[in-house]
């Protein structure tokens, strides 16, 4: 954005102010990326009863029509219940038709709990996935205080008893390397569907999932388009409610839904609320200064200026996951 372009920093920058033709833009779009560029006969869109899902399914079947459009469950022993339940409702909403695959026992061909739980005793050695459930966690003061992620484990007991301890690199790496079989898992069953019937592949990534590197590489990252990878999660939640989404997802805490324990993506990865992060990364990537950014959000000077160093952090970090394989040799 050009500084002619800017305008003043405030609370109210990133609300949309004609949603019907935001969505006519992108629906308009996606019925062309799909037809006409890919040339496919219809979309497959992987759901999970989460406001990014919804939204994208929603969208694809304004684009395209419901009859042209499957949703894909793809639920595991780890999975929310209620995952399923409200993507179901919503899918019967639109009229979408849907297909379940449990992936449960692929994972386990995997080792991708067996591995996971083997790192998990390295920590915490009564740990077993009968009695007790698991996450990792990220500080959440740490960005506003310009220091690098530190992770944690948690176990929780029948009773919601929890332990803590904080996850060494090489516990850490082998948790999250054999859970992202998980999203790896989905996506080859997303492809298979897709391939099996002629259709695209659309990804429900929004702009920070994609910009900040929340996502799997050749997992939720592999998609033929991504038609919301440009809009904020206040503006995913903005267009949710111009497009009936259900009230119960829009309400529900967006979580990662990959581990065994309750867990949001704040906790996990973002370590802000999604409203706050929005304004903060829209003042981060539009160069505004962090003294205006601070007046309008409350917030002093060193504080916005350690939260977008953390910014900068997590984009250099995980450019490689953004990046095409490297072929120039």
């Amino acid at each position: 954005m050009s500084q002619s372009e800017k305008k003043g920093f405030s609370k109210g920058i990133l609300l949309i102010n004609n949603i019907e033709s935001k969505i006519n833009s992108i629906t308009q779009k996606l019925n062309e990326d799909i037809l006409k560029v890919l040339k496919r006969k219809g979309a497959i869109v992987g759901i999970s009863g989460g406001i990014d899902s919804s939204v994208t399914l929603a969208l694809t079947t304004k684009a395209i029509g419901a009859e042209n459009v499957i949703g894909i469950l793809l639920p595991e022993k780890d999975s929310s219940g209620e995952s399923k339940d409200l993507a179901l409702k919503l899918a019967n909403q639109l009229g979408v038709k849907t297909i379940e695959e449990n992936i449960t026992a692929a994972l386990e061909g995997f080792g991708c709990y067996r591995r996971r739980d083997e790192a998990v005793k390295a920590i915490f050695p009564e740990y077993n996935s009968q009695e007790y459930t698991m996450k990792i966690g990220i500080n959440p003061h740490g960005i506003s205080r310009n220091l690098p992620p530190v992770f944690s484990l948690t176990i929780v007991n029948k009773n919601r008893e929890e332990k803590s301890r904080l996850l060494p690199a090489k516990e850490y790496l082998q948790i999250v390397a054999a859970s992202n079989f998980k999203q790896r898992c989905r996506m080859s069953m997303l492809y298979y569907h897709a391939e099996r019937l002629y259709f695209a592949v659309i990804g429900t990534p929004n702009k920070h999932e994609v910009e900040q590197g929340f996502f799997v590489k050749h997992g939720d990252g592999g998609a033929d388009i991504m038609p919301i990878s440009q809009l904020y999660k206040t503006q995913v939640y903005q267009l949710a409610q111009y497009l009936n989404i259900p009230e119960e997802i829009i309400k529900r805490a967006p979580t990662s839904d990959t581990y065994s324990a309750e867990q949001t993506q704040e906790e996990f990865f973002f370590q802000l609320p999604f409203h706050q992060m929005d304004l903060l990364w829209y003042g981060y990537e539009n160069g505004y200064d962090p003294v205006e950014v601070g007046n309008a959000l409350g917030k002093k000077e060193e504080e916005i200026k350690s939260i977008f160093a953390n910014f900068k952090r997590k984009q250099n970090t995980t450019e490689y996951l953004r990046m095409k394989p490297i072929a120039d040799f």
